[in-house]
């Protein structure tokens, strides 16, 4: 009797503890994060910023229904990334899961897509493979943030390159980037905070045609026009955040340089996107032959004061991308195909630099290499470079499409990798120190001896930031997007990436560190061993089974045999 009374006691306070603990749950949020990874911790970083938000937040994240396996990791990761957020924030986060088109029949299915496409929120067209065949879903990859009625679209996929079939290298880097995504996305909704940033006009630069992409998308995000250096005032440059300087065609005045000084020497951030040989393949196409020449921008000087020198020759790399070109007999129609095109290298991004972390390869047209000069105060880290596999010709050269039937040796392209982008942080000084005012500087500058902290990216190719444009529409390709191999680079990454970086004080590009490994089963392995596990799987647990039945009959035995 005893005995049963104290049963009773222990079950009765077992049941009290577990109501007890249900209810501490309630106010206290913790998670025991055993991975090596610590895939499944926040960083104290967006916690910070989680403890200081106070507007209520609804999230709502398109990504459900009937998806891919792929994307259900990814809409799997998201929602346990989201249930962190909204147990970390004071303010009350609301999380919706949603598929736009859910019981939308197929003829209106236009619209929705439509309507959608209006606030940011866009598709993805998605092939999979069945015994049936290929079918294509449309999905939605994105979340939209809330918050007192303002939206702000968030792009879950971070990489769109590879196989229209095979995500799962973009579904782990985009994995990886969730927190980094949502932290940014929330500071930037809460401070309502859209930092200017301009491309510079008048001397030459590509169209608005050709940078349509890049202003497009950093819209999404920031205040983004053209920058006319001649017009522009004081008043003008002390709103702005980053100046992009792309592929400038005329030599700049020394007013332009002034006010760009001006810019940089009170924390302005700046992007150097320079050609500084002059070479281009629609000219190519219309000679045989065409002299790619030094260009005179009267930049060298104040990138030398500021730490890098942009030199004139041209990268040549066996990883390239293609170009079209006509083949086909004399007299008959001309066929098009694409080839290799040295002068065209990939660059690749430096892992260990947060600023290109998980981005694809880089396209460039005509590229130069850039060096880096010992200043003080100035940080400097390479984060593009060429491929082990280049050649550097220094300028002028002659070029000819010839090149396209030549295969390189690798005896002749074998070389170290060379510098093409770097970026410098510090306190850079003053081109104009100890030099007098321009004439023609109307206004009052403060202009002192060294600038306030503030970085600045240089990188030897002018077109890195354009799309490319059907010349029979007149109509723009996606940034990064190469139409003749149908495949889609890093240029629109490293703009936004950049942007990110340049305009965010508090680091939060930061959070980029955070690296998932994907353990997947060895695939030739589990063809070459396919049977050995089936039979392992089908016959052990039986065996199991069995010994466990023997043993226990013949430890009734000997128990009731006492």
């Amino acid at each position: 009797m005893v005995k049963h009374q104290n049963k009773s006691i222990k079950v009765i306070l077992f049941v009290m503890l577990l109501v007890l603990l249900n209810v501490l749950a309630q106010y206290f949020y913790t998670r025991f994060d055993f991975t090596k990874e610590k895939r499944y911790t926040l960083t104290q970083k967006t916690k910070e910023n989680l403890q200081k938000t106070t507007r209520d937040i609804i999230i709502t994240v398109f990504l459900d229904g009937e998806i891919p396996a792929a994307f259900k990791r990814l809409r799997n990761a998201t929602k346990d990334v989201l249930n962190d957020y909204k147990a970390y924030s004071k303010a009350n986060v609301k999380i919706v899961f949603e598929d736009p088109l859910a019981n939308i029949p197929a003829n209106e299915q236009d619209t929705i897509i439509n309507k959608y496409l209006q606030i940011g929120i866009k598709p993805l067209a998605v092939n999979i493979k069945s015994d049936a065949g290929i079918t294509q879903k449309i999905i939605f990859p994105m979340a939209l943030i809330e918050s007192d009625g303002v939206q702000m679209p968030v792009n879950l996929l971070q990489k769109t390159g590879g196989a229209a079939t095979d995500y799962e290298e973009n579904i782990t880097s985009s994995i990886q980037n969730l927190e980094y995504t949502f932290t940014s996305a929330i500071k930037r909704l809460i401070t309502k905070s859209n930092p200017r940033i301009g491309f510079t006009e008048g001397h030459g630069e590509p169209s608005n045609l050709y940078l349509y992409d890049a202003i497009t998308s950093l819209s999404q995000q920031y205040y983004v026009g053209r920058v006319d250096l001649k017009l522009i005032t004081k008043e003008g440059l002390d709103n702005l955040k980053v100046l992009i300087v792309a592929k400038p065609q005329q030599a700049l005045t020394e007013v332009e340089k002034y006010k760009i000084n001006y810019f940089v020497m009170q924390g302005g951030r700046v992007v150097w996107a320079i050609d500084q040989v002059g070479a281009e393949l629609d000219s190519l196409q219309k000679r045989p032959q065409i002299m790619a020449v030094n260009k005179q921008l009267n930049l060298d000087d104040m990138l030398f004061e500021y730490g890098a020198r942009i030199n004139y020759n041209l990268i040549t790399d066996i990883n390239c991308a293609l170009i079209p070109y006509a083949t086909g007999a004399a007299g008959q129609q001309a066929q098009i195909d694409t080839a290799p095109w040295l002068y065209f290298p990939i660059l690749m991004p430096d892992t260990t630099s947060n600023v290109v972390k998980n981005i694809d390869g880089i396209r460039t047209e005509f590229a130069s290499t850039v060096d880096t000069i010992g200043v003080q105060n100035v940080n400097k880290k390479i984060i593009l470079q060429t491929s082990p596999n280049n050649k550097i010709y220094d300028a002028p050269k002659l070029l000819s499409l010839q090149l396209l039937a030549q295969q390189p040796t690798p005896e002749e392209y074998t070389s170290t990798s060379k510098s093409a982008g770097v970026l410098l942080e510090g306190s850079f000084k003053s081109v104009f120190l100890n030099r007098p005012v321009p004439e023609g500087i109307t206004e009052k500058y403060d202009v002192p001896a060294t600038s306030k902290p503030t970085k600045m990216i240089v990188i030897g190719d002018g077109d890195i930031f354009n799309n490319q444009v059907s010349k029979s529409e007149n109509t723009p390709f996606p940034l990064g997007f190469d139409r003749y191999s149908q495949q889609n680079y890093g240029n629109k990454a490293l703009l936004l990436n950049i942007a990110d970086y340049f305009t965010d004080d508090d680091n939060l590009i930061a959070l980029r560190n955070k690296e998932i490994k994907v353990r997947l089963l060895d695939k030739a392995r589990l063809r070459a061993e396919k049977t050995k596990w089936q039979l392992i799987n089908a016959v052990a647990p039986l065996l199991l089974l069995i010994c466990f039945a023997i043993f226990q009959h013949y430890y009734r035995k000997h128990k009731y045999a006492k």
